[in-house]
């Protein structure tokens, strides 16, 4: 512990960097080789920096994954990729072992890569977060993955996860410090919030404040800070 004060404030003060250690994997690394090309080609071809910030939102009931670029100041839509499968329907997770997928505001750090997965390849979510701590859930290692098999994680197939993964693995590498990822049951309007059978469930107050962040993106195409006050997400 000593040893790696002493080291940050060497570094500190002496204004050193060092670049973003990303793991790796002889399957990780094939995979961003053989899809590099294509992704690039579809970067320059909609007016995009290779290696610019990333930012993914998920969607629940329309099984879409969406893979958001940084343009300028806001982010464009680049692409959105088919989920094959996830479980325990819509609402969130809340604790380890009910099948349930979470839902909410999370991000990944390069140590949240696992290139070695059964899986294919995968990376780690982060549940639970802040939010998910104070109200008591449990469970962890959820996912998003290759293959098409999953309980609790968001399994992408294995073409999918391979160009997820290799977008997400440049953006990182290229110095983004950690890559947003939201994660909604639908796809929010404020008709079906108000529709009587929503308005019924034991989620909607939840999606209410979900749906605040969700609406912040949605007017500014950039992604929220998101904190935690009063037992509520807070955006700006």
């Amino acid at each position: 512990m000593k040893k790696n004060i002493l080291l940050f404030i060497v570094v500190s003060v002496l204004g050193l960097s060092f670049s973003i250690v990303v793991p790796k994997s002889a399957k990780s690394k094939k995979a961003v080789l053989n899809n590099s090309p294509s992704l690039k080609k579809q970067f320059k071809e909609k007016g995009l920096k290779w290696g610019s910030e990333v930012y993914f939102r998920l969607f629940k009931k329309e099984k879409e994954f969406e893979v958001w670029v940084k343009k300028g100041e806001k982010f464009t839509l680049f692409s959105t990729y088919k989920i094959c499968y996830f479980s325990g329907g819509l609402g969130t997770k809340t604790k380890q072992g009910d099948g349930k997928s979470p839902e909410g505001f999370y991000y990944i750090k390069p140590s949240q890569l696992n290139p070695y997965s059964s899986y294919h390849l995968a990376f780690n979510i982060g549940y639970p977060n802040t939010y998910e701590k104070k109200k008591g859930y449990t469970g962890s290692a959820l996912m998003v993955h290759g293959e098409c098999v999953s309980i609790g994680c968001y399994a992408m197939g294995n073409v999918n996860i391979e160009k997820i993964y290799t977008l997400l693995e440049t953006a990182l590498e290229n110095n983004q410090p950690l890559v947003r990822v939201h994660i909604f049951p639908f796809r929010f309007t404020d008709e079906l919030m108000k529709h009587p059978k929503v308005k019924g469930l034991k989620s909607h107050s939840f999606w209410t404040n979900l749906k605040e962040g969700y609406d912040f993106f949605q007017k500014n195409h950039t992604p929220p800070n998101v904190e935690v006050r009063n037992g509520n997400y807070v955006f700006n």
